[in-house]
Order: structure tokens, then C-alpha cells, then sequence
């Protein structure tokens, strides 16, 4: 039996494991790259009946597991459930700790009570932490209450610099340009970019429909309800107004994620109509679920998004001038970095505001 002093002389063993379900594994190689290792060797696997199954072939035991699945644009319940048997897997396996990095945490939309709803958001965290997570990384919740459903260390990663980085690269003239809020939601967000960028900003009001009703308790009638859907899907060239000039500039609209284009579409012909030169539309999360086509005719110039979410149909994004794709792996692999050698993460938030 070897003494003390011959133990400390052993090599430490590598304590770090990266883990990657099916919705990004091409996010989790570049992540697993940049810390300077390989994701480990793990299998998802789904039965004929769509009942899924984990094969983890690496040994996990008093080791810390990074766990990365982000919410897949294809099958979103694939991937929480997926990340929730690797969770309890690793728990069941002494993991020492069990850090789940989702770069686009799925259902953060639905993190109000609206009308006779619930809060399905607060339950997938109530789930992942029964699961056996200990630590959430994800990057730009749609809302950062979300935060407070968990009982867990969360970060909240931004992807602001990068997004910033590239207008100010990319962008000749970006000093002649409006940040634009699509809706009133996004003003501060796209007031702290109008900071940074020392640029003006506008809103569009929507004039026909007043704030979205989130409780249960003032539901309107059936006969109104209807009233305020057919409000919603109109045209919102025609119940909107524009708090700003826009004419002769180049106006970037600011989002936390896209799905429907074609919201963003008509925003774009209603802000042309105003004499807006070109329109950009920036955003964290690239969900993109709908059909893409309409972007090429749009007034839409570019569309810039990260790789926070794997992208569906990529041959016709890859086809599409009008897509620009940013890289967010390095800051992912830097927040695993700091967290494993229990560093600060002060650093990543250093040039991030408030409302960013």
C-alpha cells in the first residue's frame, strides 16, 4: 500500500467531463475544442415508441459533468428530456457536480401566468434540478425572472458583445443608424445598445392593441378575446406608429430571439415605409421554426443570429446572403473554464449592462 507521500506524487486525475445530447453537438465539439478537450463518449438513443435512452461511456464517478443541450428548433421535448436522464444519469453515477449549459433554454416564453395558464418555465427548472443538476449556464433568458425558479447557481451569459462587435465591424456606417424596439418590450434592450453605439433609437407602438392581458382574472369575454386576436394577426402597418426617425438611416432592430419571421417582415416594410435605408435584425437565438423563403423578397437586408441553437434546413440557410451566423462557443468554454478552476465570472459580465 503506497504512503501519503507516494499518493501526492500520482498524477491527478482528469476531473472534467463534457457531455453532449443529440439537439447541438456541433456547438458541444467547439465548446469541448476550445477548453482543450473531446466531448466523452455518451449515447442518445430513441426507442420505436420515441422513449429515449442514455449510454454513457465514460466514468463519471466524482467527476464534474458539463452537460450541453440547447433547445433544439426541431424537437424541443426531445431535448429536455434528454437532458434530464444524462442529468440523473451522472446524479445516480456519484457525479461530483452536474452542470447543465443550455445555450437557449426552452419554454422561457412561457414564464408568466397568463390567463388560466401556468408557469411552465418554473417547472422545467423544478425538473432539471430533481434531475440532479447543480448549475445552470444558458445565455439571454427571455425573461431574467426566470432565474428565480431555480434553486440553483444561475448564469445568465450575454451575447451583446458579440453582437455589438459585429455592427461596429460589419456595418460601414453604423454610425448612421436607429436601434430599433419592434415592440415596446424590447426598449431596454435597445436603449443599452443605443448607449454603446452613441446612435438613436425608435419604438413601434402598436396603436390597435393595449398590453397583452396575463391573468386569468380579467380574461375578457369569448367575443372580445376574439376582437383581440384579430387585432394581433392584422397588419401592423396598420395599427402601428414609430416613436423616432428613422428616415434616411439604417435601423437594427434588437431581439432575444427570432421564430417568426414574419412579424419581423412586416416591421420591416412598416419602417421602409417611414424611408428607412437598410434593416438588420439582430438576435441571440436563431429559432427560425417557420419558413424562410419570405426573407429573400423582404426589405430585410441582414439577419444575424448566433449558434446558441442547431439550424434546420442549413442548406437553405447557407443559400441565403441575408443569414449571418456568430460564434458564441468561446464564451460557453470560458464560462465552463472559470466555473471548473472556481474563478470569478465576473470577467464575462464586465462590459455588459443591466438591460442588455
Amino acid at each position: 500500500m503506497p504512503n501519503s507521500n507516494e499518493l501526492s506524487k500520482l498524477p491527478a486525475p482528469n476531473e472534467i467531463v463534457i457531455l453532449s445530447g443529440n439537439s447541438h453537438l456541433d456547438l458541444a465539439h467547439k465548446i469541448a475544442a476550445s477548453i482543450g478537450t473531446k466531448v466523452g463518449k455518451s449515447k442518445v438513443l430513441h426507442f420505436a415508441n420515441k422513449e429515449s435512452a442514455v449510454d454513457i461511456d465514460e466514468s463519471v464517478r466524482s467527476r464534474n459533468v458539463y452537460l450541453i443541450q440547447s433547445g433544439s428548433t426541431k424537437d424541443v421535448n426531445d431535448s429536455i428530456v434528454e437532458l434530464l436522464i444524462m442529468a440523473y444519469h451522472c446524479q445516480t453515477s456519484a457525479a461530483r457536480k452536474v452542470v447543465a449549459v443550455v445555450p437557449y433554454f426552452p419554454y422561457s416564453k412561457q414564464s408568466k401566468m397568463r390567463k388560466r395558464g401556468c408557469i411552465v418555465s418554473k417547472l422545467l427548472a423544478q425538473m432539471l434540478i430533481k434531475a440532479g443538476v447543480n448549475h445552470l449556464v444558458t445565455m439571454d433568458l427571455h425573461q431574467k425572472e426566470i432565474q428565480g425558479f431555480f434553486d440553483i447557481p444561475v448564469d445568465n451569459l450575454r451575447a451583446s458583445p458579440f453582437l455589438l462587435q459585429y455592427i461596429t465591424q460589419n456595418i460601414a456606417d453604423y454610425k448612421n443608424s436607429v436601434i430599433v424596439a419592434r415592440v415596446p418590450a424590447q426598449t431596454h434592450k435597445a436603449s443599452a445598445f443605443a448607449e454603446k453605439l452613441r446612435v438613436g433609437m425608435a419604438v413601434i407602438h402598436n396603436k390597435a392593441v393595449d398590453e397583452e392581458i396575463t391573468d386569468g382574472r380579467h380574461s375578457p369575454p369569448p367575443e372580445a378575446s376574439r376582437k383581440i386576436s384579430e387585432c394581433h394577426e392584422s397588419a401592423p402597418e396598420m395599427n402601428s406608429a414609430i416613436v423616432g426617425d428613422v428616415r434616411g438611416k439604417n435601423a437594427i432592430m434588437v431581439e432575444d430571439l427570432i421564430d417568426d419571421l414574419s412579424q419581423f417582415v412586416y416591421a420591416a416594410e412598416f419602417l421602409k415605409s417611414y424611408g428607412a435605408r437598410r434593416i438588420y435584425i439582430l438576435a441571440t437565438h436563431g429559432i427560425l421554426s417557420q419558413d424562410i423563403d419570405i426573407l429573400e423578397d423582404s426589405p430585410i437586408d441582414e439577419v444575424i443570429i448566433t449558434n446558441t441553437v442547431p439550424h434546420d434546413h442549413e442548406l437553405q440557410k447557407m443559400q441565403s446572403k441575408k443569414i449571418k451566423t456568430i460564434d458564441v462557443s468561446i464564451l460557453l468554454s470560458e464560462a465552463i473554464r472559470r466555473i471548473h478552476n472556481k474563478e470569478s465570472m465576473s470577467y464575462l459580465f464586465r462590459n455588459v449592462g443591466l438591460e442588455d
